[in-house]
C-alpha cells in the first residue's frame, strides 16, 4: 500500500449545509502563509495553537503566540503573518453577523438588534482558548450530530460574549417553556432531532434555549437527549436484548455510537452493564 504524503501547509476548511452560519479553517503549518490586510463580512475568532505570528488589527500590531485568542469584527482590517521562518498554526471560526446578532440580543447586549462589535482584539483567557478547541473538534467530528454541533457553538460564543462584555446577562423566563422543551425531548429522543423543532415546541429562540436549558437542568439539550437515550438503553439491556438492536431503537447511529456515549455516562460499556 502506498502512502500519500499530506501537505501540512495546505489549509483545511469545514462547512455544513445544516449549519450555514459558521465556517471553520485549520492551518497546521503557517510558515508560508502571507495575508494582505483585508476585511471579512463575518465575525472571526481564532486561536494560535503552535508557534508565534505577527497580528495586525485596528492599526495595532503585536506578536502573539500559542494560547492567544484573536477576534476580528466584520469590516475591521486585519492580517496575521509568520515571523520569518518560525512555525505557527491556528484554528479559525467565521460566524454570520446576523446570526451572532441574534445571540447578542438574547444576552441583552444589543436590544436594538444592531451588532455590537467587540472592543477586544486579542486575549489569553484560557477558558476561551480551550473552548474554541473544543468547538472545532465537535464541528469536524463526523460522528457528532447537528444538535450537538449547534449546541457547542452557541455555548462557546455565548461564553465569549459574557466573558468580554460584562454587561451581558441572560434574561430569565418561566420554567414552563423549558419544561416543554424537556418534555419534547423525552417524547422524541428515539429519532434524529433538530434544535429548531425543540425551540418551536418551547417557543424559544435557539440561542436562548441552549443557555437557559443548561441553567435549568444542568445539561445542554443535546446532552439531555443523549441521557434519555442512555436511560432507555439501560432498561433494555437489563432485559438482555442485543446491544446493536438497542442502539438503533434508542436513536443512536450505530452500536459504536452507543458504546461511546454509554461509557461516558455510566462509566461502563453496554456489554459490562448487561452482564
Amino acid at each position: 500500500m502506498s502512502m500519500v504524503k499530506r501537505d501540512l501547509a495546505a489549509p483545511m476548511f469545514w462547512r455544513d449545509d445544516a449549519l450555514p452560519f459558521i465556517e471553520a479553517r485549520l492551518v497546521r503549518d503557517g510558515r508560508k502563509v502571507r495575508y494582505a490586510r483585508h476585511v471579512h463580512e463575518t465575525f472571526s475568532i481564532g486561536i494560535v495553537t503552535k508557534g508565534r505570528c505577527t497580528y495586525w488589527n485596528r492599526h495595532k500590531e503585536e506578536r502573539i503566540g500559542a494560547g492567544t485568542v484573536v477576534l476580528m469584527n466584520p469590516g475591521d482590517a486585519h492580517a496575521c503573518n509568520p515571523i520569518q521562518s518560525e512555525l505557527w498554526s491556528y484554528r479559525m471560526l467565521y460566524i454570520d453577523v446576523s446570526w451572532l446578532t441574534g445571540l447578542q440580543h438574547d444576552l441583552g447586549v444589543c436590544p436594538n438588534h444592531q451588532f455590537r462589535p467587540f472592543s477586544t482584539i486579542s486575549t489569553a483567557r484560557s477558558e476561551l482558548y480551550t473552548g474554541l478547541h473544543r468547538v472545532y473538534d465537535v464541528l469536524t467530528d463526523e460522528g457528532a450530530d447537528c444538535l450537538e454541533k449547534q449546541s457547542a457553538v452557541i455555548t462557546f460564543l455565548a461564553g465569549v460574549q459574557t466573558a468580554l462584555s460584562p454587561s451581558a446577562t441572560l434574561a430569565r423566563t418561566g420554567h414552563q417553556s423549558l419544561a416543554r422543551a424537556a418534555e419534547y425531548i423525552r417524547q422524541n429522543y428515539a429519532r434524529p432531532m433538530k434544535l429548531d423543532e425543540i425551540c418551536a415546541a418551547a417557543e424559544l429562540s435557539p440561542s436562548y434555549l441552549i443557555r437557559a436549558f443548561k441553567e435549568r437542568y444542568g445539561l445542554t439539550p443535546h446532552a439531555y437527549l443523549t441521557n434519555c437515550r442512555i436511560e432507555f438503553s439501560r432498561s433494555e439491556l437489563r432485559r438482555g436484548r442485543p446491544i446493536a438492536e438497542v442502539a438503533l431503537e434508542a436513536g443512536f447511529a450505530d452500536q459504536a455510537h452507543l458504546q461511546r456515549s454509554f461509557k461516558k455516562v455510566v462509566a461502563a460499556t453496554p456489554g459490562q452493564y448487561r452482564g
